[in-house]
């Protein structure tokens, strides 16, 4: 059987940094990626999974909707919108190219699926910079963004508690005992969704994993992240950490079903 095609787009960074001995001085800088556990995790599963750094995004995400179909889903992970609507022929050149956030809206009305995965830049993000608020992918996910910085961090940690029914697809086999988290995007549910897990009731059981649909297409928000620093390593080594998710672009790849929302 043919593995469904994910294309995940965003996590990774430039970080630079100013070293100073003495009198002397020198700069440095390094390259990050934040989905190496997770790439890890689903090497050997039913998912191809084309990685596509932030870097790389703004100039190689599809420009077209032929183009973006070729993924069964797409998975936003710490990419702030900037990124998708700037294509270096537009921030350089003045030139037109099409709007990619409603390139993903039609993608999805199509029946493609879209996850987006918490971080700095997801959601609304760091200082309200990743600006998904009020704009065309914001239109398909199950929850809302805020109108300004939305990180809670949680440097005690808290639990998640699991709302949705065992049997669910996302959630069979994963039991209610999950590690703990350090942090989430803070989000507010549209009408429909479904939450299936929540941060614990000291952060106001406020969602973490929420589903919904639009048009022939589903869609995922998962508040936190999927690696450092908001995943302690805890999280990554419980044997649920690859089922969690590949359950999530399982459910998120699911065909054939009644349209509910348009």
């Amino acid at each position: 059987m043919s593995k469904k095609k994910i294309l995940l787009a965003g996590e990774s960074w430039v970080s630079t940094s100013t070293h100073i001995k003495g009198f002397d001085q020198f700069p440095t800088a390094t390259y990050h990626t934040g989905a190496d556990e997770l790439l890890a995790a689903l090497k050997d599963s039913a998912f191809d999974i084309t990685f596509m750094p932030a870097h790389e995004a703004q100039r190689h995400f599809p420009q077209n909707i032929e183009a973006l179909s070729a993924y069964d889903a797409v998975v936003l992970s710490d990419i702030g919108a900037n990124t998708l609507l700037l294509h270096p022929d537009t921030w350089i050149h003045s030139k037109p190219t099409p709007n990619r956030l409603r390139l993903l809206r039609d993608y999805v009305q199509s029946g493609g699926g879209l996850l987006m995965f918490g971080g700095y830049f997801s959601f609304q993000g760091i200082n309200g910079g990743a600006r998904y608020r009020k704009t065309p992918v914001e239109d398909v996910l199950p929850v809302e963004c805020l109108a300004f910085d939305d990180r809670v961090e949680v440097p005690e940690g808290y639990t998640p508690v699991v709302t949705g029914t065992a049997d669910h697809p996302i959630l069979q086999g994963l039991g209610t005992q999950w590690p703990i988290l350090l942090g989430y995007n803070e989000v507010t549910l549209k009408p429909g969704a479904e939450v299936l897990a929540t941060v614990s009731s000291d952060y106001g059981s406020q969602p973490l994993l929420v589903t919904g649909t639009h048009g022939k297409g589903r869609t995922v928000a998962w508040t936190s992240d999927v690696g450092p620093h908001w995943l302690p390593p805890g999280f990554i080594a419980w044997d649920g950490y690859k089922k969690l998710f590949e359950q999530m672009l399982a459910w998120a790849t699911e065909k054939n079903w009644a349209t509910t929302k348009g």
